[in-house]
């Protein structure tokens, strides 16, 4: 992932595309998207190098793009596809591309969070370079698998950073209904480490933030605390129902992340209208290549249904 502004508005691009192209296929699968996140996403991968793992909870995709997953293994992994990096076995909850340095997701609300800490602790034990990042959402900010593992990562000095995808909706709870902390990055400054809120929806500050929480840990000084607020712009899954108003969603969309960094990137002279739309088709092309070769990939044989089972 690069750490210049065009490169992070083109993962953020792809992201979209990619998306929206799965949700709009007839038959996508249960998935959890990241309309509204992208900013997060890209602002984490773009602080990360390729020593680095990452690990996220079960909304997984616009994550695993950002830091670099190929798109059409990834498509095919989530359309049940032998050509995905998983075979079609793992799906949007369980995939993992460790050697793109995307460690893996879990489906499990908080589920990943320990095991990111386990994945920090050998890489200390064995004197191996780089950190690892756990990205997980306000749902799990609440979860004692987190204050279990922010009390060791402090304790033992892990290699990990934290960061909280704040999208303010469990579902469809509202974050100041399932966690009592004033900023949920407080509860990470309880234990020691350096904690910090940024407004997730503006790439500039995120990628700062991101980039300044993983040189501390990087630097061997211990675990950092990051949390990003963001939005979520569709609803919690492709099978759930909407539970909020037409203009509270038409609000949201005036905040979109994408059209925000683009207005920036435009105001500064970076961009044009021929470099926008050019950047947007880019984006399109790349998702429609990546069905193309999910498409032409077979299912898994019933046969391999007990394969690599224990």
């Amino acid at each position: 992932m690069t750490d210049d502004p065009i490169g992070r508005l083109r993962a953020m691009l792809l992201i979209r595309a990619f998306e929206d192209g799965l949700s709009a296929r007839k038959a996508h699968g249960f998935q959890l998207l990241s309309s509204g996140e992208e900013a997060v996403a890209v602002a984490l991968a773009s602080a990360l190098t390729a020593d680095d793992q990452l690990l996220t909870g079960g909304r997984s995709i616009g994550p695993a793009l950002a830091r670099g997953v190929n798109p059409g293994m990834l498509m095919a992994e989530l359309l049940g596809k032998t050509a995905g990096m998983n075979r079609g076995r793992a799906g949007r909850g369980h995939f993992a591309a460790p050697e793109q340095g995307f460690f893996g997701s879990h489906a499990v609300v908080g589920g990943n969070i320990s095991v990111a800490a386990g994945v920090a602790l050998a890489r200390k034990m064995a004197g191996e370079p780089g950190i690892v990042a756990i990205l997980f959402g306000d749902g799990a900010s609440a979860a004692g698998a987190l204050y279990e593992t922010l009390n060791i990562a402090a304790l033992w000095e892990l290699p990990i950073l934290f960061v909280c995808n704040n999208n303010q909706l469990s579902v469809s709870t509202p974050r100041e209904a399932s966690n009592a902390a004033r900023r949920i990055c407080d509860v990470g400054a309880v234990f020691g480490m350096p904690a910090r809120s940024v407004d997730g929806l503006d790439m500039v500050a995120a990628a700062a933030a991101a980039r300044e929480a993983a040189e501390h840990v990087r630097s061997g000084r211990g675990p950092a605390f990051l949390e990003m607020s963001s939005i979520r712009l569709r609803s919690h899954s492709t099978t759930a129902r909407e539970t909020r108003s037409r203009d509270e969603l038409a609000s949201l969309r005036l905040r979109c992340p994408i059209e925000r960094e683009i207005a920036r990137l435009q105001g500064e002279g970076l961009l044009g209208e021929m470099e926008i739309a050019g950047l947007r088709e880019e984006a399109l092309e790349r998702a429609r290549a990546a069905m193309v070769f999910a498409d032409a990939s077979p299912y898994p044989d019933p046969a391999e249904v007990l394969a690599d089972v224990d």
